[in-house]
């Protein structure tokens, strides 16, 4: 039999997991697995298991959202072996897994990553600290991390919609300068602003499917600076909707690697976790780092 390392958090979405965990274990075994099972307890518990039992496992699988699946890329790529990750998505966003079109069906996600295929994508490294799909700053992304677990527990999806909305009040552009890596430099103020490789953020921000590839090499880069009147502000929102991104507000580029000089009071979303201020920001992108288990007739 083969070996498999499944790490779930118990306090994911709305704990639907936790109820499957038998049924989910079942699958593994009769698809040939022996399982080891790990309950994440705090922060970063997920990346120490898997450096710990990486040695002998042939697949690691996450059962959570996106901060567990970072902490679960986070271990796999710091214990230097190249394990096939599979994704059971059961936060209450599932960004990352969105831009794979993973299913949000459990029981479905299992028979998914038994059938499937692991497939190369790319990571981002911010300042050492890596993430599978965004790095962001300003409006929203406080949305992720400080919407309390009970709510998102509650009301799911629509947890992140009211903490975006009563973010909106405190919302004040912030001065940036992007160095990117042909010399240009873009400096301004800006109101949001992130690099990532998904088309999903926070499940507030869509971006254009035709633009994010996670297998290209590049990441994406979107900022948005502060609007000078309702009518530019409302010009933004439809580009936004749009996904055409063709107004003087927005900037978007696609890029190996930015330099960022900011705020030292400036905090960061890392894969919807906090990631506190530094004044010197090096991101960039580590092509086909990691491999994630997907179905092929997925999209």
């Amino acid at each position: 039999m083969k070996n498999l390392l499944l790490v779930i958090n118990p306090q994911a979405g709305k704990k639907k997991a936790n109820r499957l965990l038998t049924d989910i274990v079942s699958s593994f075994n009769r698809a040939g697995y022996r399982v080891t099972v790990y309950v994440t307890a705090c922060k970063d518990d997920a990346t120490m298991a898997v450096q710990q039992y990486a040695e002998a496992m042939d697949l690691v699988v996450c059962c959570g959202g996106d901060g567990t699946f970072n902490e679960t890329v986070s271990g796999v790529m710091k214990s230097n072996r190249s394990i096939p990750i599979g994704y059971i998505p059961a936060g209450s966003t599932n960004d990352f897994a969105s831009s794979l079109a993973l299913s949000t069906n459990i029981s479905q996600a299992v028979q998914d990553i038994i059938q499937g295929t692991p497939i190369p994508i790319d990571m981002g490294c911010f300042n050492g600290r890596y993430f599978s799909y965004v790095a962001s700053f300003g409006a929203f992304t406080k949305t992720s991390y400080a919407t309390p677990q009970s709510l998102k527990n509650a009301l799911g999806h629509a947890a992140y919609l009211l903490s975006g909305i009563s973010e909106l009040s405190q919302i004040r552009a912030r001065r940036l300068r992007f160095i990117l890596p042909d010399g240009n430099i873009l400096e301004d103020d800006f109101i949001f602003g992130a690099v990532t490789n998904a088309t999903s953020m926070a499940g507030i921000l869509k971006l254009s499917e035709e633009k994010v590839d996670l297998q290209d090499g590049l990441l994406e880069l979107m900022l948005i600076r502060s609007p000078k009147d309702l009518i530019e502000l409302s010009d933004c929102i439809i580009e936004l909707q749009k996904q055409s991104y063709n107004c003087p507000m927005i900037t978007f580029l696609s890029i190996p690697s930015v330099t960022v000089q900011a705020p030292a009071d400036l905090d960061w979303t890392i894969d919807g976790e906090h990631q506190s201020a530094y004044k010197n920001i090096e991101i960039y992108n580590l092509h086909h780092a990691v491999q994630v288990i997907r179905r092929e007739n997925k999209k």
